[in-house]
């Protein structure tokens, strides 16, 4: 990712409805991207996410709120918002919106006309996208993969500084899907474009986005790094969303909280009732009579290859547990839950996932 004094899209409290009697979709989203980074919009459906998107693009108004792209300010109050064709910003939509008549490079060369170096350049995209010799091709003679890569060059052509990817990667099977997330990335970085993503799939942004913003009911919960993010969730929605989780009403007392599965080390002081939240994979277990803190029986073991989750009852609860292929446990096995991290605090508010 590169560096700048000044970002190149900087939003500002930007809030839209699609009523006038109706709640806003998006509310009040405010957040910062620099130059070459690759940012991610990350919530469940319905969250606000691609209706951010369309007012980013052009296609909607904001209620409210700012947008500077590279320094200049696409919508003023009382003034009609800059079009999304005189903005530069390219886009790349879920169903990759490829004309059906035109070929490959046609559609490649859509934005291009007028240009004397017009075919140079679609053969340059094919490419830099991998399709050298399938420029002839018509959408439907080409494979999902391909038609999105399509899409990405047809976007890159008029040379953006930024792209909107939505659900760029929904479309491909699971083996396609993490191949192109990789290829893409690189691709995107060789030219230097600000790329921002919109998807629901975890996995796809902690690997693709150096910085993730995760919203719910419109609002942005948390932006932080991928592994602030997973590591350190604010809330007990982002900790939930974000991979699996323990998540617990605790009851704090300084650095410590006891828990449905004993008492356990807190990564900043509390008091009271304090949702806490303990990834699996900072769990193991132990035989009875070590160092664990709390008993439980194996109710579910899943054998993944190189790693297991276990599923462990206690007196007050069920406890999921990460560790490597090596413990030899069975279910109904009676074992010692041994956390190995600090539970993180969360901020006091009731856990769940927005539809």
């Amino acid at each position: 990712m590169k560096t700048s004094s000044a970002p190149i899209l900087d939003v500002v409290g930007i809030t839209r409805r699609h009523g006038a009697a109706l709640p806003p979709v998006v509310r009040d989203v405010t957040f910062q991207v620099e130059p070459g980074e690759m940012f991610a919009l990350l919530g469940p459906s319905g969250c606000g996410k691609t209706s951010f998107l369309r007012v980013l693009a052009g296609f909607d108004t904001p209620e409210s709120g700012s947008i500077r792209y590279e320094g200049r300010l696409l919508n003023k109050p009382g003034a009609q918002p800059v079009p999304p064709e005189n903005r530069g910003i390219g886009i790349v939509f879920q169903d990759y919106a490829l004309f059906p008549h035109l070929t490959a490079e046609q559609n490649i060369g859509f934005g291009l006309k007028g240009r004397r170096d017009r075919k140079k350049k679609v053969a340059e995209l094919l490419a830099s996208v991998g399709l050298e010799g399938l420029g002839h091709r018509y959408p439907h003679e080409l494979s999902g993969g391909q038609q999105q890569r399509v899409a990405i060059a047809r976007s890159m052509a008029p040379r953006p500084s930024l792209i909107l990817l939505d659900e760029p990667f929904s479309n491909l099977d699971a083996k396609l899907r993490q191949s192109t997330r990789s290829e893409i990335r690189s691709m995107l970085a060789a030219f230097g474009i600000t790329a921002i993503m919109v998807t629901h799939d975890q996995e796809e942004a902690l690997s693709f986005a150096d910085r993730i913003a995760v919203m719910r009911d419109g609002r942005i919960q948390q932006t932080g790094t991928p592994e602030d993010i997973y590591f350190r969730p604010r809330t007990p929605f982002v900790a939930q969303f974000l991979g699996l989780t323990n998540l617990v009403l605790a009851h704090a007392d300084g650095r410590t909280a006891q828990t449905g599965f004993g008492p356990v080390a807190l990564d900043r002081p509390a008091t009271g009732p304090t949702w806490v939240s303990l990834r699996p994979e900072h769990l193991t277990l132990a035989a009875p009579g070590t160092d664990g803190t709390t008993r439980g029986v194996i109710m579910r073991r899943e054998f993944k290859g190189h790693d297991v989750t276990w599923t462990v009852k206690t007196a007050d609860t069920e406890v999921l547990v990460h560790t490597d292929n090596r413990l030899t446990f069975s279910c109904r096995d009676v074992v010692e839950i041994v956390p190995l991290e600090a539970a993180i605090v969360l901020e006091d508010e009731p856990p769940g996932v927005c539809d």
